[in-house]
């Protein structure tokens, strides 16, 4: 084992995500010496670099396999997981899904290749200011957090990705396969919370028609009666 890796192992981090900030704060001395402890540690591959600025130990360093969702809130900070990565997550889809995909509050698409992680995206939509968050949670992944799209949230953002038109219920529950009893699970307030959300108006056409769909479906044409 390194001396970085015993040093961050003896501080309880070694299944934590490391900013170059705690290393420094970590290792202590000049720039040169961290810049050699680290140098040694990632040719030796006790320490794995996610993104310039951006560490954690290897493999065999850490009690625990780390989940993708915290890296990806790593490499670009401030963003959720979401669309079907997120479906996925929660059980709404019954596809693998091998593309760690967010939305981002930046302004450009961004995608990341990792070796030990797999590809990641990141893909801004046009929200409404103060409801960036609206509908997301902050849940527990192993001893890491991320942020994570309610299963709503998720299909919305993924209908505004794409600029998906409602052309009925049967483009989730046949196109995309999510699970009906899912969609027939969703409450008014479900959908009350998400539309002011989107800026564009056919993401809140959308999402007013699936409203209506499940309702009906649940409680027969007399539901909006």
């Amino acid at each position: 084992m390194s001396s970085l890796a015993q040093q961050v192992t003896a501080a309880g981090l070694a299944d934590h995500i490391l900013s170059e900030r705690q290393l420094g704060n970590l290792l202590g001395g000049g720039d040169a010496r961290r810049y050699g402890l680290v140098n040694r540690a990632l040719k030796d591959g006790s320490l794995l670099r996610v993104k310039r600025g951006t560490y954690l130990l290897g493999k065999r360093y850490r009690s625990e396999a780390i989940h993708p969702f915290p890296v990806a809130q790593a490499l670009v900070p401030g963003s959720y997981v979401s669309f079907e990565s997120a479906l996925a997550h929660h059980g709404w889809i019954p596809e693998a899904v091998f593309v760690t995909a967010s939305v981002s509050p930046g302004r450009k698409t961004l995608r990341f290749e990792t070796p030990d992680f797999g590809p990641f995206s990141f893909h801004p939509l046009a929200i409404a200011d103060y409801h960036f968050l609206t509908g997301v949670d902050r849940v527990q992944v192993g001893k890491l957090t991320a942020f994570v799209a309610q299963p709503l949230r998720a299909l919305l953002d993924l209908v505004a990705l794409r600029k998906e038109q409602w052309t009925g219920i049967e483009w989730l529950t046949d196109g995309m396969r999510v699970d009906e009893d899912m969609l027939l699970g969703l409450r008014r307030k479900d959908f009350a919370k998400l539309k002011p959300v989107y800026k564009h108006k056919a993401v809140s056409t959308f999402l007013a028609s699936l409203e209506s769909a499940v309702l009906t479906a649940r409680n027969g044409p007399s539901a909006y009666d």
